[in-house]
This record gives C-alpha cells, sequence and structure tokens, in this order.
C-alpha cells in the first residue's frame, strides 16, 4: 500500500465514489472512508496498492477519528439528510480534528445562513462555522441544487409540480461538482480558507426546465406551480417525518426566494471548462 495521506468519504456514492475513480485513474493513493468496507474489499484488492479502506460513520464519530488517523487531507461529503444531520456533521469535525487532519474539503452548499430558506442548507452554515472554529484548513464547495435531480422531481404524467413561484436557480451539474473536487484535492494552492458557489451557466424557472426537458426528449413536459398548502397535501401521502417535510418543501421556497439564483464562474475558474447545461446532463454529456 502506497502511503496515504488522503482520505474520501462517501466513496460509494455519487460525488465521492466519482472523486475515488478519478483520482485512482491519476494513480493518487487515498483512503476509502465508508460505511461498510466489506462493499469495497474487492476494488482495494485489485487497485494495485493504491487503495485502503477504513470504516467511516457519522453516527460513530470516535471511530471516524481512528479510521481517519494519519490523514492529512479528508474529502468530507456531508452526511446523508437525517433528523440530526446538524449534530453528526458537528461531531465529524470533532472527529476530524482529534485525528489530526489538517486540511478539509467540505461539500457545502450555495448561500449557506442560519436563517436560509432551504432548511438543509442551515446544517452547511453550522458545519462551515465549526471547520474555521476548530483551526482546519478548508476549501468549502458550495453546490448549488444538482441539475441532475431536477428531472427525477418530475411525476409520471410528466409535469415538475412544487412551490417555487417563478424563482430561479442556478443548478450544477454533478459531474461539474466532481471535477472541480478534483480540482482542488490535487492542487491546493490558493484554495487554502476558501469558498467556491459552484453553479450551472444560467440561473432556470421550473418553467424554462420543463421546456428544456420537452426539447431534449420529445416528450411533453410542463411545470406546475403549487401552493405550499397544495405541495404539503400532494407530498403527504410518503408520510414524510416533520424535517423531511420542510426539507422538501423548502427545496422549492429556496428557489422561489431568489436566493439560488446567482450565477458563478468558479466552476470554469476551478476546472478551465464552462459548467454543464441542463440540455448536457439530460444528454448525458
Amino acid at each position: 500500500m502506497a502511503h496515504t495521506t488522503l482520505g474520501i468519504t462517501g466513496a460509494t456514492g455519487r460525488i465521492g465514489g466519482a472523486v475515488s475513480r478519478r483520482l485512482e485513474e491519476r494513480g493518487v493513493a487515498h483512503r476509502l472512508l465508508v460505511r461498510s468496507p466489506h462493499r469495497v474489499a474487492s476494488h482495494v484488492a485489485a487497485a494495485n496498492g493504491l487503495l485502503d479502506a477504513a470504516t467511516m460513520d457519522f453516527a460513530d464519530p470516535d471511530g471516524a477519528a481512528e479510521s481517519m488517523a494519519g490523514l492529512d487531507t479528508v474529502f468530507l461529503v456531508s452526511a446523508s439528510e437525517s433528523a440530526d444531520r446538524k449534530q453528526q456533521q458537528l461531531a465529524m469535525v470533532e472527529a476530524l480534528s482529534r485525528a489530526g487532519v489538517r486540511r478539509v474539503v467540505y461539500t457545502s452548499f450555495a448561500a449557506p445562513a442560519p436563517d436560509a430558506t432551504f432548511t438543509f442548507a442551515r446544517t452547511h452554515y453550522a458545519t462551515e462555522q465549526a471547520i474555521e472554529r476548530a483551526g482546519l484548513e478548508y476549501t468549502f464547495l458550495r453546490d448549488n441544487f444538482y441539475l441532475d435531480v431536477f428531472p427525477d422531481f418530475v411525476s409520471a404524467d410528466r409535469v415538475l409540480r412544487g412551490p417555487a413561484g417563478d424563482g430561479r436557480v442556478a443548478a450544477v451539474a454533478r459531474a461539474d461538482v466532481v471535477d472541480a473536487a478534483l480540482a482542488v484535492l490535487l492542487d491546493p494552492r490558493g484554495h487554502e480558507r476558501a469558498a467556491y458557489t459552484l453553479t450551472g451557466p444560467s440561473a432556470l424557472t421550473l418553467d424554462e426546465m420543463a421546456r428544456i426537458m420537452t426539447r431534449v426528449t420529445g416528450q411533453d413536459h410542463r411545470y406546475e406551480p403549487e401552493t405550499l398548502e397544495q405541495a404539503r397535501a400532494s407530498r403527504a401521502g410518503y408520510d414524510p417525518e416533520p424535517w423531511q417535510m420542510e426539507g422538501w418543501l423548502s427545496t422549492y421556497t429556496a428557489i422561489a426566494s431568489g436566493e439560488l439564483s446567482r450565477v458563478t464562474n468558479d466552476v470554469q475558474m476551478l476546472t478551465g471548462h464552462p459548467p454543464r447545461s441542463l440540455e448536457d446532463v439530460l444528454r448525458g454529456a
């Protein structure tokens, strides 16, 4: 095993897994920090000594601290959404410090604030603050909503419904987040104590998204605005917990608020290529 000083959390997920694969392609040794190391055991064995794996569970910060021992840098993909996500992430920041990690690259969210409309953005704000207080070197990748998820929000009758009004969202492709993370991890110079807001090339309304989906797929899509009461009622059948319902609704109300409409050039600046559009994502570019 090569000497490993870099750890990747969420290495079986879409962001962490893609970053890990790209690092492996470049021959960069790293540790896969995953809930179940046995799931990646065969991959580690076939990686010619570039990879090792250790248990990483946000619900077990003591165990996580042991697993991160000896690492200099950790790519910290935010925890899965849960009722105690904030407490888990704050405990993980403490675990990073106890493990002696010097630098963290954290997947945060656009416009984090204690009173952000999107409820989960408040947790990202608290986590950023904890990382700063801990004295860690950091780079925050503040991702807007993922362009990739909006097709999943479309119902079986090809309607995009939600209380987003005519607000705009500068959503970003997951692939661009991966590219940005890779750039920062491979060359940390100039990215110390920096925060980047990762967006797509334009801010779209949901009506515009539906029209793009129609054009690309050849199937009619439309956007149907909902009131908060209608949105709450239409999702009640899933029997969500209160925190889940508020998170779902605030996905749309955050768009309506205008908080997520700012377009930046951070993807271009970090990766050297323009950000992917919704058309690119739909076509698999």
